[in-house]
């Protein structure tokens, strides 16, 4: 599970998606999550879903890669359902015991759980199609333009960007970690919750230790070579607009607006 995490990783190829300006990934990830949480009823989750696989299309990801993705989130999107599932009040439409599912429950669980599984695919396919210095320098100039930011764009670019570059590396950490502990003869798949929970420790330990060991490393190579923040700090590459950016932002526009018109359809 740990290595199917894809959020943070980079496939290198050539597609339009690849090609477009690290800002207008980056915002239009942001606007399309943000239409998310106004989708009301079915069509609008029908209408984001045939947009993020027609942009997965276009980049030339193979879709089983990205919804490999989604596999390290099981047991959390789980959790979430059953929780919005069984502790809603509403409207019973099933009861054993205790146990009751309201008509608001199902509703509030479907919501919660494809909202969930369309944020993290998006998120994926954006780290997925842009490298690290790209989308650092493009989420940094998105941050001068927001005043109170714009002061520390730079370092928290810088944070963001290492944070995600390190996700992939402390999973990989964390399954070496394991298959370790496994030929010492460490069990991590039988018993109950609490028991596979102690089980984890051997594996958290190490994790912390080598993760503040890298940590330590990074800083001392950043100092090596006399990094200073943003001041007096230029780029090799810079960023521009091109005319592809401009049509995609306007494709982008119109297909958001056509998920939020279905707010007004009526529910089938």
């Amino acid at each position: 599970m740990i290595k199917d995490i894809t959020i943070g990783q980079y496939y290198p190829t050539d597609s339009v998606i690849h090609r477009l300006d690290a800002r207008t990934k980056l915002l239009s990830t942001l606007l399309y999550i943000i239409f998310l949480f106004l989708v009301k009823n079915v069509w609008g989750y029908v209408a984001a879903l045939l947009f993020l696989v027609t942009a997965v299309i276009l980049s030339k990801i193979p879709v089983g890669y990205v919804l490999r993705g989604l596999k390290a989130v099981v047991f959390i999107l789980c959790l979430t359902v059953l929780i919005n599932l069984f502790f809603t009040p509403g409207d019973v439409i099933w009861s054993y015991g205790i146990m009751k599912i309201t008509e608001q429950g199902a509703r509030m669980a479907f919501n919660v759980a494809f909202r969930l599984l369309l944020l993290i695919s998006a998120t994926s396919l954006m780290t997925l199609c842009t490298d690290t210095i790209t989308l650092t320098d493009g989420m940094e100039e998105l941050m001068r333009k927001v005043p109170f930011v714009r002061r520390f764009a730079h370092e928290l670019s810088m944070m963001m960007s290492i944070a995600l570059r390190f996700i992939p590396t402390l999973s990989d950490e964390t399954e070496r970690i394991m298959k370790a502990q496994k030929s010492r003869g460490a069990d991590f798949e039988s018993g109950n919750i609490i028991r596979r929970a102690k089980a984890l420790i051997p594996i958290l330990v190490p994790l912390f230790v080598s993760a503040f060991q890298r940590a330590n490393e990074l800083a001392m190579a950043m100092e090596a070579r006399c990094y200073r923040g943003a001041e007096g700090r230029t780029r090799l590459k810079e960023l521009h607009y091109s005319k592809a950016d401009i049509v995609a932002y306007c494709l982008v526009i119109l297909a958001l607006a056509g998920i939020y018109c279905t707010r007004y359809l009526p529910a089938p």
